[in-house]
């Protein structure tokens, strides 16, 4: 960040009520409290990014993403003592919580927003230095990166697509991985068939479709990339036998093993976001979900939805939908000419819509 766009993020604190001598000061302590999963993480990166140029940030999140931050933002958990306190009333008599918070330039919470107990105690430790703020864009459609850039008052910042880098270690790990499968001369594509709601998956019939054209027609390897949920649900065995399956990574290892590959293809999740911010040539599949929203960003992403007039739909629709066409008439043979495409034209982004089978 310029030294001009220092200074207008301490004019942001600067107009939220911070004393000007703290908010000017280089490298000021900020606290940010941050309770979303790994796609609203990714989303929120450009922000979280924005605010840790110009200052040391402690962060209130979930552990894991200790390993996809900058140095500058120190990591604690969003369930730890201090912030659980703030939900009960006498927070701001207790001595141990008012000494962690007074000394920060600013707080910035996208959690407890509708919880009043919270609001009070924050706003009480603090001394009146927090920003609080709902965790979704109220009355209007708008990209949930842009929504958290505008919280902090960063609308004309240089980028709004997130910054991720591989970690050394993870990076070493990679290279054994790659070395014991014999994939250095191998074009890798990585697929997550599984999201945070069943409802956003794409059928494993056409997935496994994509695999079999990847194997035979690529010449390549297909890695099956699988977290805990996805594990747990099932449903996705007969993909493992059409390539390497990777479970119980970390995510920095996740992300290493993004970082190497060809191309990725995967649904609306935390997972895609990833490979979209790590620049890997990304095919992201759209149904129940609005991509004005939460479409992935990148620099070679390709987000592709059904165009149905359904779609997109709210949870509450998509839970209880009989026919899931957005999902079940997307099919194959549309989304292997996008990964085509996407590879041939690598500097590419685009927002493909599609009608039914070609």
């Amino acid at each position: 960040m310029t030294s001009l766009e220092c200074y207008s993020f301490a004019l942001v604190l600067s107009m939220k009520s911070l004393d000007r001598t703290v908010a000017n000061a280089a490298f000021s302590r900020v606290c940010v409290i941050f309770p979303g999963a790994l796609g609203d993480f990714v989303c929120f990166l450009p922000a979280l990014q924005n605010i840790s140029r110009c200052a040391q940030v402690d962060l209130y999140a979930h552990g894991e993403f200790a390993e996809i931050v900058r140095a500058t933002v120190t990591v604690h958990s969003v369930e730890s003592a201090e912030i659980s306190r703030l939900f009960v009333a006498g927070a701001d008599q207790d001595g141990e919580v008012i000494n962690y918070f007074r000394d920060y330039a600013a707080v910035f919470s996208w959690m407890g927003s509708q919880q009043p107990e919270f609001v009070k105690q924050l706003q009480a430790v603090s001394n009146g230095r927090a920003n609080i703020f709902p965790f979704r864009p109220v009355g209007r459609i708008m990209h949930q990166a842009d929504y958290y850039l505008r919280c902090i008052s960063a609308q004309e910042c240089n980028s709004r697509e997130p910054t991720i880098l591989p970690r050394a270690d993870a990076i070493a790990w990679r290279e054994s991985f790659w070395a014991r499968h014999s994939l250095s001369q191998r074009r890798v594509l990585v697929v997550a068939p599984g999201s945070g709601a069943r409802e956003k998956n794409w059928p494993e019939t056409f997935f496994l479709k994509v695999t079999r054209w990847w194997r035979e027609r690529m010449g390549g390897v297909v890695v099956l990339l699988l977290g805990p949920v996805e594990q747990e649900r099932g449903g996705v065995d007969r993909l493992g036998e059409y390539g390497l399956v990777a479970s119980g990574l970390s995510l920095s290892q996740a992300v290493a093993l993004l970082d190497a590959s060809d191309a990725f293809l995967g649904n609306d999740s935390g997972i895609t976001h990833l490979a979209a911010a790590l620049g890997v040539p990304t095919v992201a599949l759209f149904g129940p979900s609005d991509p004005r929203q939460w479409a992935p960003r990148g620099k070679r992403v390709s987000v592709v939805s059904r165009a149905i007039d359904c779609s997109p739909c709210s949870e509450v629709t998509m839970k209880s939908c009989p026919h899931r066409a957005c999902l079940t008439e997307l099919y194959p043979e549309k989304i292997i000419e996008v990964i085509a495409n996407l590879l041939t034209h690598r500097e590419s982004r685009y927002l493909d819509k599609v009608g039914g089978r070609d």
